[in-house]
């Protein structure tokens, strides 16, 4: 066995939803992804449906449930509403990965299993993170059908009309958790799985007049993944994070990062196809004027558009988060554009980002 094991990255993201046929085709419609395969009772699957869709090098699994009985998927969906259940990485050794990871102690899931049919064989395994939510270990390499066992042709091909979107890869993944637990998560992700702590946070760091969090992020060690994770601070009223938690309830992934070669053309067909984003105000973008910065996009297309950015050593980063896309103000989409070679979170938008934020709670009546 392997000393370390090398995480190649992010292979596919899988959300439990309450129905997955209207979640698949608002993937299709609002974020321009195709749905490429289908597994269910016309595949043999006769417990759940679910979607596979692909957008460039994004790939997401939504699955819902058909049946009562279908504990694992409507035990989620009761509790937690629509939500990230498991989170895959795409690993050489699905067995070395999972051993490794076990003996410096995550909590074991699923021991390493082999799927197969006609196409081949997938090998997964899973882990314990937040909560009900899972790390995913797994390797395609012998298979060749259309994404895993179980999975045929979409029974219904959708007649989707959207603008193309050029949204490419998942650029990180953030959770929320309860406070005091911020650490020891980071310690069980920096410990079990190798990675390292790439930024913090801390208090005083990421406030606003009414709330605060505290955030570190943690990194594989070839930077493949990124993973941020959020805990509420004390403040004169109730931080996003808290808001999260208490929706949820519990812990679990908050959103997902896509990113973009050119957000202002993403944004554009983003927001043509019915996708909501948080406002900030038009004096954010008459301070950013007046700071003239050296970027290459200009500030009142940015404006119009709603597109934050933020300068960070030599480089610097464009982007944008939607609002929560369920009906829970849980999840939800940010956009990112890294110009020359930024590798931040956007610490300068925190400010206007979270004043938005709070003025879609205070509306929810949640501040």
């Amino acid at each position: 066995m392997k000393e370390h094991v090398r995480l190649q990255g992010f292979d596919y993201v899988e959300f439990f939803v309450g129905s997955g046929k209207m979640v698949a085709y608002w993937y299709a419609k609002a974020l321009g992804f195709d749905i490429k395969a289908y597994s269910g009772p016309e595949t043999g699957v006769r417990d759940r449906t679910s979607y596979y869709l692909t957008k460039n090098n994004i790939k997401i699994v939504v699955t819902s449930a058909v049946k009562p009985a279908t504990a694992e998927v409507l035990n989620f969906t009761n509790l937690h509403g629509d939500g990230v259940k498991r989170i895959f990485f795409s690993v050489e050794s699905v067995e070395d990965a999972w051993s490794i990871a076990v003996k410096r102690g995550a909590v074991p899931i699923q021991s390493p299993r082999q799927l197969t049919d006609t196409h081949g064989f997938v090998d997964e395994a899973f882990i314990r993170a937040y909560d009900d939510t899972e790390i995913g270990f797994i390797n395609f390499t012998h298979y060749k059908g259309l994404f895993r066992p179980g999975f045929g042709a979409p029974v219904q091909k959708y007649e989707v009309h959207c603008e193309d979107t050029g949204l490419q890869a998942i650029d990180h993944v953030v959770g929320n958790v309860r406070i005091n637990e911020m650490d020891s998560w980071v310690n069980y992700f920096n410990k079990t799985l190798g990675f390292e702590t790439f930024i913090s946070f801390g208090p005083g760091d990421i406030s606003t007049q009414y709330s605060a969090l505290l955030s570190k992020v943690v990194r594989s060690p070839e930077a493949h993944i990124k993973m941020p994770v959020n805990e509420p601070y004390n403040g004169l009223k109730k931080s996003q994070i808290q808001e999260y938690i208490d929706e949820y309830y519990g812990s679990g992934v908050q959103h997902i990062a896509l990113s973009t070669h050119d957000i202002i053309s993403s944004i554009r067909s983003l927001r043509k196809n019915g996708v909501e984003f948080l406002q900030v105000p038009n004096t954010y973008y008459d301070t950013l004027k007046k700071r003239e910065l050296e970027i290459d996009e200009d500030v009142d297309t940015l404006k119009e558009l709603g597109i934050l950015c933020d300068i960070e050593g030599q480089g610097y980063l464009l982007q944008l988060f939607t609002k929560p896309i369920g009906d829970r103000p849980t999840f939800f989409f940010e956009v990112i554009q890294r110009k020359n070679g930024s590798s931040g979170f956007g610490q300068g938008n925190f400010q206007a980002l979270f004043e938005a934020i709070e003025r879609d709670q205070a509306r929810r009546g949640n501040l």
